[in-house]
Order: structure tokens, then sequence, then C-alpha cells
């Protein structure tokens, strides 16, 4: 796919995704949430992929939504927000988070210098955040006379804890990778020549011992279990995805290769043998 504002690249079963406008610090437009949506459509049917790792070109992450309309940018008479739904137009960071949350694959997210803005807050939905030394965050909507986007105001008090998301939106400032790490915004530091490379030895320790499809509901169940009012919602959910997996070939193979001291081989497509309950939300 030739894409514009993205670079996609695979590394033996893992896709690798990178913000390209490292001339603009890859700030956040329109057009590149389209192609890393399109991106992560494509890699989801793809059942030889099992991962995405996702970082960005340069030396920056992404320093935000792109600020050249000057005063204008946030505008939506102005600005390119052509999704409607009822009465308000869909912030475009949002509808991005949202297809990363309902993503079937697990999402590592290699923060490779500062990320600003919707450059923090499209990281939240990732399953796991490592970031380089030199890596810095900074929620500063408040500070540009506006408020959270991409759903961080869902995400990061899940993530980082009430308090300490509050510290962060109301303020505006800059913290350092130490400081994400302390906060658990982050899960390692890792030095910059190393980044894209660990973040691939993450992604292949996720998935090389895993069944897709279990990987897939798995995923789901977790992050929508968050938004859950009490355990018996889950109990209901894990029943019938334990019913669905335990019928399965996948079931079987993991026991006999476990008996058998051997490697599993799953044989169950993420295309094609979810089970008849999923989803079991409604959007």
């Amino acid at each position: 796919v030739d894409f514009k504002n993205i670079i996609l690249e695979l590394r033996d079963n893992i896709a690798i995704l990178f913000l390209n406008r490292p001339n603009k610090l890859n700030a956040f437009t329109i057009p590149m949430m389209e192609e890393i949506i399109s991106a992560l459509d494509k890699i989801e049917t793809d059942d030889e992929i099992k991962a995405v790792v996702l970082s960005g070109k340069g030396r920056a992450f992404c320093a935000g939504a792109d600020l050249s309309s000057g005063e204008n940018t946030f505008n939506p008479s102005f600005d390119d927000f052509a999704v409607k739904e009822g009465d308000f137009r869909k912030d475009s960071g949002g509808i991005l988070t949202l297809r990363m949350y309902k993503f079937l694959k697990p999402i590592v997210v290699a923060c490779n210098g500062p990320a600003v803005g919707v450059g923090a807050s499209m990281q939240l939905p990732g399953d796991i955040r490592i970031a380089s030394r030199d890596s810095k965050f900074g929620f500063v909507f408040n500070n540009r006379g506006i408020v959270p986007d991409a759903c961080s105001s869902w995400f990061l008090p899940r993530i980082v804890g009430i308090s300490k998301a509050l510290d962060l939106t109301y303020s505006g400032r800059i913290i350092d990778a130490q400081e994400a790490l302390d906060c658990s915004l982050i899960s390692s530091i890792h030095e910059s020549k190393n980044l894209i490379d660990d973040a691939i030895g993450i992604a292949h320790e996720l998935v090389s011992k895993s069944a897709p499809v279990s990987i897939a509901l798995t995923r789901q169940m977790l992050w929508r279990s968050l938004g859950k009012s009490e355990p018996y919602e889950a109990h209901v959910i894990e029943s019938k995805a334990i019913d669905s997996r335990g019928a399965s070939e996948d079931a079987k193979e993991g026991v006999n290769s476990f008996l058998e001291k051997r490697p599993a081989e799953f044989k169950n497509r993420v295309s094609s043998d979810m089970p008849k309950f999923f989803p079991w939300w409604d959007e």
C-alpha cells in the first residue's frame, strides 16, 4: 500500500507501523489517522501477522495536532471534522483510539521521543507502552484552551489513576520518561538505538506461545472489563469463551503439546474462527 503519512513494515510476523512526517515531528492529521486505521484493518485480517508495534520516524513520536492552520486548528467549522454522529462531530483522535481499542491483536507502543497532545493520548490503547530514554509526554490540551481528546478521559485514569490523570491534564506539564515509568504510563525505558528491536522482542514474547483466537478474545475481555460494574459480568463472558474455546482444536492442541512437551501449533484463525457469540457488546 502506498501510504504517505505512515510506513508499514513486517519483521517475521510482527507489523511495525511508523508515523512518518518527521519534518513536522509526525504532527497528527486527518490523512494520517485514516492511513493508520487502514493499516490496522489490513493487519487484522492477515492471519500471518500476530502483533503490531507503533512508533515514529525521526526524533519525535508525535508532536500533537498539526497547528499549521493557526488559531483555527481546533475550529470544527474550519477543520476537516467530516464524521458526524447525532448532534456532534467526532474527534479524529477518538476515531483512531476506538479503532485501536477494538483491535484483535496485541499493540506495543514504542515511544521514540516527544509525544504531546494527541501524540500522548493515542498511545493509551496500547497493551504495552515503552519509551526511549529521551521521550517526553504532555497532555497539554488545557494549555491550548481545549480538553483531553482521543478518549483519554476514559483511558488515562484507568492507567495512571484519577489524581495523576488530573495532575497531568490540568497542568499540561511535560513529564520525562522516568516520571512516565513511575506512574505506569509506560512499563519500561530503553536506549533509542534498541527501542524498535526491544519492542519487537516484547511483541514476540506476547504471541509466540499463545493461540491467536485466544489472544483476540482475551484482549477484548480485559479491556472491556474495565467498564464493567461487577465481576459477574466478566464471569458471563468468560464462561461463554471457555465453553467455545474448550471445544476447539486449539484447546486440544494446547493440552496435547503440553503433555508431549513440544511447542503448540495452533490452527484456528482470527479471520475465520472467532466464536459465534463474538462480539458480545453493543456499539
